[in-house]
């Protein structure tokens, strides 16, 4: 009873604003008319006081305004047909709105409400949705529409070598970046070495890029949050998409478990390239490959104030390769994840979400090459619990709150030797492993104010830990970001930030290749920790058909983890003592203009940047550019509308090449070994040289069929899907390695280039 009377009394003070301000509060869910999928980011705009709200990732918004006669309220979302609904003020009203998906309507609609200005009038910076239509419209490699792929088209991204889907933000390494699928982390978001993400685009329902400003509620990485979260299922009927590519397949069903209450979506991807190279391959070689991932999820509304999700996924690689004259490896590595979460309303403002997360990854690698064998096996597992209230106090605060708390498990070991004379190599034993525990949490706490008309705020305070059976660490990271609108269009926005990250990758290769090992902070590898400061010019046209950018950066980082000098990873016990630890540091601008609406739509985006790091025990202590260093960056992007059934797509890359290290000299050794053949080569520098210009030209077309099939005349949709990767055959640089000539001894750098002109055509229906 105690109990009870608290809540009560908690609920009567989270609404006294209301009771005594004369205000009402209309709140309620906003989901697409056909499917009943939850519409992310939709914008609820009143008329009468010029306020308006974001729904939050499941669909729900709360908007307080005053009492009156009544008022006018405009609902939109990206490619739907907006609604305007006249309403009476009297009392808080529940108004649950369905959006209609323009794209699957095939007879012309007039829209006339205007588009949102939400990146205009927010007090928010470094965002970007994406919408995953347009994902699905770009040209892809071998035909797979890849989310990473977009990511990289996106300004202050650099991507990886080769065509490869890493992507490093504003001077960050890889491992700085957050990627979770519906609140879950991944920590290997890659298929293929690198060539195709992990996530399968027609199981997704938002993708968000956070690149700066970060909002109190994300944490425990220095550069980036790619937020993806999973479709619901299709609540009202059955629906079956698939498609077959040239080297993998895949299929997605959904539909309801009680119509309007409940429903589930499971899509599965899996590739037989393995079967399609092996008659191409030397009879001495033998090759296996294939990757698979799977996405389920089913939600339940167990009343208008509770609903349960339960969301899966896993992904998973195997490679191996055998050759009388080369190297033989075998690698396995994948992710798994699992999220339990629970929606609450108190209320009208009250929002909370509380999450049950379960996530694993591991790498198995072995090689032998000549007389000798390495193994790396690198495993995590994670446990985390997460609760967090949403609360509307008024139109002019938007207030988050909560905590996390994880802990992980860590499993690394390796070894490296000559072949046993019985040529029985034993293998890594996992239980055998000693594991490294860690504790890792977080309290937060964010407003978004609007201050007046002109003037918004969002501020926030973060206080993560990291606690393991040797060290603690405890700190505070602040945030805050602040918009003035010079007018009703345009306005200045500035952030500051302060981010902590306290797990680290070590590479042991190449960064296209998984070889990376994940380490907890100890008392000798200490959290990495970055300040970042920002400002920028927001500005929208012709009623936000367009919207421009233009924003300026500089990151400290500190704390940089590195190899020192020669080390060989697998010949060391203690990974944490083969480290060296530096600073780093990036600055540039960055430019952003994109089309919304109309036939054709897209953008363009350029960055300007450079990024350097330090450290006292590389490079004689003197600064060098860091491997993902590229002076200029320019991406364009646009899809045509050509007609009802054909959908024509291009996109145009331009970056300047990664640094990377060659010697000045060389040392001929009498006897000196078999390295080089007794010939060692001078390095002054690292990173003294950069490899060539990586550009290349994309297009795709896409041609849709519209027919019925059996006698109760069901709708299915049949979709050809036509692209060219590197239309010109560019010879990108994927590394370079040095080479001696055997008769001058003269070393020389080869080019190894990964992906040269790939046509490819994908075949996909839904019914």
């Amino acid at each position: 009873m105690k109990n009870k009377k608290s809540a009560i009394l908690i609920i009567f003070l989270l609404n006294f604003s209301s009771i005594f301000g004369q205000n009402v509060t209309i709140s309620g869910f906003i989901k697409d008319s056909e499917t009943g999928e939850s519409l992310i980011g939709a914008v609820v705009y009143c008329t009468s006081t010029k306020t308006e709200v974001v729904t939050n990732n499941y669909g729900f918004y709360s908007l307080t305004v005053p009492k009156e006669d009544s008022s006018g309220l405009i609902i939109s979302y990206l490619n739907f047909k907006p609604q305007l609904k006249q309403i009476f003020l009297k009392e808080n009203i529940e108004l649950n709105i369905e959006l209609v998906d323009l794209s699957k309507k095939l007879e012309e609609v007039v829209v006339t409400a205007k588009q949102s200005d939400k990146n205009v009038q927010r007090a928010q910076m470094g965002v970007i949705e994406i919408p995953i239509q347009k994902i699905k419209d770009l040209p892809a490699i071998f035909g797979e529409t890849d989310v990473l792929k977009v990511i990289q088209l996106l300004p202050g991204v650099q991507s990886g070598n080769g065509g490869t889907t890493g992507f490093f933000v504003r001077g960050g390494n890889t491992d700085q970046n957050l990627v979770q699928l519906d609140e879950a982390l991944v920590y290997n978001p890659n298929h293929l070495f690198g060539l195709f993400s992990a996530f399968n685009t027609k199981a997704l329902n938002n993708v968000t890029l956070i690149k700066g400003g970060f909002p109190a509620q994300y944490g425990g990485r220095l550069s980036s949050i790619l937020d993806l979260t999973m479709k619901e299922g299709n609540n009202q009927k059955f629906k079956v998409d698939a498609g077959i590519g040239l080297i993998s397949s895949n299929i997605t069903i959904e539909g309801p478990i009680v119509k309007n209450k409940a429903s589930f979506i499971v899509s599965a991807r899996r590739t037989y390239l393995d079967l399609i190279i092996k008659p191409f391959l030397p009879k001495d070689i033998t090759t296996t490959y294939n990757f698979y991932d799977l996405n389920a999820k089913i939600n339940w509304r167990i009343s208008k104030k509770d609903r349960l999700f339960l969301s899966a996924f896993k992904g998973n690689d195997n490679a191996g390769y055998k050759s009388a004259s080369s190297i033989n490896y075998g690698i396995g590595f994948g992710n798994s994840t699992a999220t339990l979460r629970w929606n609450h309303l108190f209320g009208n403002k009250l929002f909370l979400n509380t999450s049950f997360i379960y996530n694993t990854y591991y790498l198995n690698l072995s090689t032998i090459q000549g007389k000798y064998y390495a193994q790396v096996y690198s495993g995590i597992n994670d446990m985390n619990g997460k609760t967090e209230f949403q609360y509307y106090p008024n139109s002019r605060h938007k207030i988050k709150f909560g905590a996390n708390y994880t802990y992980h498990t860590f499993l690394s070991s390796g070894n490296s030797a000559k072949i046993p004379k019985d040529l029985i190599i034993a293998n890594i034993t996992i239980n055998n492993i000693p594991p490294r525990y860690s504790n890792e949490m977080a309290l937060y706490l964010n407003d978004e104010i609007t201050i007046s008309k002109k003037v918004g705020l969002s501020v926030g305070i973060r206080t993560p830990a990291f606690i393991t059976k040797d060290v603690s660490y405890y700190t505070w990271e602040p945030r805050a970001t602040l918009k003035i609108s010079v007018d009703s269009t345009s306005s200045i926005k500035a952030a500051y930030t302060v981010m902590n990250q306290f797990l680290h990758i070590v590479s042991s290769s190449s960064a296209s290749l998984p070889f990376d090992l994940w380490i907890p902070s100890s008392a000798i590898t200490k959290p990495e920790r970055s300040e970042q400061y920002a400002i920028g010019y927001f500005r929208n046209f012709k009623e936000n058909k367009y919207e421009a950018s233009i924003e300026m950066y500089y990151k400290s980082m500190q704390n940089q983890v590195g190899y020192k000098e020669g080390t060989q990873l697998l010949e060391q016990s203690n990974i944490d003592k083969s480290l060296v630890f530096g600073k780093g540091w990036s600055y540039g601008s960055e430019f952003f203009l994109r089309k919304n609406t109309g036939k054709l739509t897209g953008w363009v985006s350029y960055t300007l940047s450079w990024t350097n790091q330090q450290f006292k025990d590389l490079n004689y202590g003197q600064k060098f550019a860091f491997k993902y260093d590229r002076r200029h960056v320019l991406s364009v992007v646009g899809t045509y509308e050509l007609s009802k059934r054909w959908t024509l797509s291009a996109d145009f890359v331009f970056s300047t090449g990664s640094p990377y290290t060659l010697p000045v000299g060389k040392v001929s050794v009498a006897d000196g070994g078999s390295l080089y053949d007794g010939v060692y080569q001078v390095f002054d520098k690292r990173n003294n040289y950069r490899m060539h210009a990586n550009h290349h030209l994309d297009i795709g077309a896409t041609y849709k069929k519209y027919k019925t099939m059996g006698k109760k005349k069901y709708p299915i949709t049949t979709e050809w899907v036509f692209s060219i990767y590197n239309v010109y055959s560019r010879r990108n640089p994927y590394f370079v390695y040095l080479t001696v000539d055997a008769i001058t001894q003269e070393p020389k750098a080869k080019q190894v280039s990964l992906l040269p002109i790939i046509p490819s055509v994908t075949y996909n229906f839904k019914f």
